[in-house]
């Protein structure tokens, strides 16, 4: 039953259709010639792609005890690609591109427009693309009516990416450089003024604690009165300021390897402030392409065409239906 009835229905379409045959091919004909003068008019725009990967770490280290797999020759994984591509979508990146290349006059937008930056970064979304792929590198698109405009914008956005990122890093390691400058200037300060005591207990007489002891035997193994006096003068100015000596020997070392450490810290600090890295791997360049992206006329044609002969289709299905219960009534 339900078999005979599916093929009733079948059936009633084809016969519909066969009715409607000179309307729907009236319309097809009418949408084709339309969307091909629509297509004609649209214009011509040519594809640009670079690829870069994103590098895995952004500084040198000057710790030997870091972790090797973040060396300056690694690719970067997932977090750092996501990175990047923040990066390309930024303000400061995009501003840039927009003024260099004066994208508002290349897409007809009036700066006196009341939407002009809303337009322009619409237009700029509708033409620059960025995107992640499947092995962890950025494809960078650029769509221009100028096959050799395309290619410079693409290239010259893979260019800004270091320079942007290491602006981005200037602003918070600069004022951390100049913070461990100064700490590294009042620690070697501090190592100064403990060296002249030091020096100045030395010109006493004060000696360290393993020499110390000699004192004892030389005071002994004196001959003569004037030797005596001598090494008796220096055990007591050793038993007076010896024990402030063995505070400022122990201190020193202490100092000596706080400072050694923040030296260290400093070059990083210098390093990460001070150089401009390269943050990614070119993997290819852009070229000015030989063949138009955009349109694609004949996908155009073809899906106007058939979208508004089906509409059509549907919309006589509506009328045709609509008489009959008109009828019935």
């Amino acid at each position: 039953m339900e078999k005979n009835k599916s093929e009733h229905n079948t059936n009633e379409l084809l016969v519909f259709t066969y009715k409607n045959r000179k309307v729907l091919l009236y319309t097809g004909i009418i949408a084709g010639i339309i969307s091909i003068v629509v297509s004609l008019l649209m214009p011509v725009l040519y594809q640009s792609e670079a690829i870069v990967f994103p590098a895995a770490t952004s500084t040198v280290s000057f710790n030997p005890l870091s972790n090797a797999k973040a060396s300056s020759m690694d690719f970067g994984e997932e977090e750092n690609a996501e990175q990047l591509i923040q990066i390309l979508q930024s303000s400061p990146l995009r501003n840039r591109i927009i003024k260099e290349f004066d994208l508002a006059k290349v897409y007809d937008i009036d700066p006196n427009d009341k939407s002009y930056h809303y337009k322009l970064g619409k237009e700029y979304k509708s033409h620059i693309h960025f995107e992640r792929t499947r092995f962890g590198s950025i494809n960078i698109s650029v769509l221009d009516k100028s096959p050799e405009l395309a290619a410079d914008i693409a290239n010259k956005i893979v260019q800004l990416i270091d320079t942007v990122k290491n602006d981005l890093i200037k602003e918070r390691t600069i004022p951390a450089l100049e913070i461990n400058r100064r700490k590294l200037k009042q620690l070697q300060e501090a190592q100064e003024r403990l060296n002249s005591e030091m020096d100045s207990l030395s010109q006493l007489g004060v000696i360290d604690a393993k020499s110390r002891a000699s004192l004892f035997a030389a005071f002994n193994e004196s001959k003569n009165a004037e030797d005596k006096a001598f090494f008796k003068n220096q055990i007591d100015v050793n038993l007076k300021f010896g024990a402030r000596y063995d505070a400022l020997s122990d201190l020193r070392e202490f100092r000596i390897e706080k400072l050694t450490d923040h030296e260290v810290s400093f070059e990083q600090s210098e390093s990460d402030a001070l150089e401009n890295f390269n943050h990614k791997f070119v993997v290819e360049s852009a070229v000015a392409s030989d063949r138009k992206a955009k349109p694609k006329r004949l996908i155009i044609v073809l899906v106007f065409t058939l979208a508004t002969i089906i509409l059509m289709f549907i919309a006589l299905l509506i009328r045709d239906r609509v008489r009959t219960i008109k009828h019935v009534v």
